[in-house]
């Protein structure tokens, strides 16, 4: 089993930047992907970024150019890196472990088998 803990959530204007973390502890290699997925009200969960062990990753067309996931392997932490933050990015953001490969390609939330609490991120206008 996979522990995973998010931090960094926070409240920003529009057009400012925040960098949440994912602390993994118990994690196994043979998991081929993790990533990022957010929910707000009237939304649901949807994904945002993932990355699969060769460090290839893929993201959601609404924050492809502002967003970047990467991780520290050696710490065992997951980062997603947010410039450019827009309201519509206010959500409560999860990170997620045990994605299959097509879960990681396609960003399906249901191919994920651990789960954080999640952090909040606010965007004022």
């Amino acid at each position: 089993q996979v522990r995973l803990v998010e931090s960094g959530g926070d409240s920003v204007q529009t057009g400012g930047s925040l960098r949440v973390s994912c602390a993994a502890s118990g994690y196994t290699d043979n998991s081929p992907c993790m990533g990022w997925f957010r929910q707000a009200p009237e939304i649901g969960r949807e994904g945002v970024a993932t990355i699969d062990i060769n460090g290839r990753t893929n993201y959601a067309d609404s924050v492809k150019g502002r967003f970047t996931i990467a991780k520290d392997n050696a710490e065992n932490i997951l980062y997603l890196q947010m410039n450019s933050l827009k309201p519509e990015d206010t959500a409560m953001y999860y990170c997620a472990a045990g994605g299959s490969w097509v879960g990681c390609m396609r960003l399906l939330a249901h191919h994920f088998n651990s789960w954080g609490q999640g952090t909040q991120v606010n965007v004022s206008s």
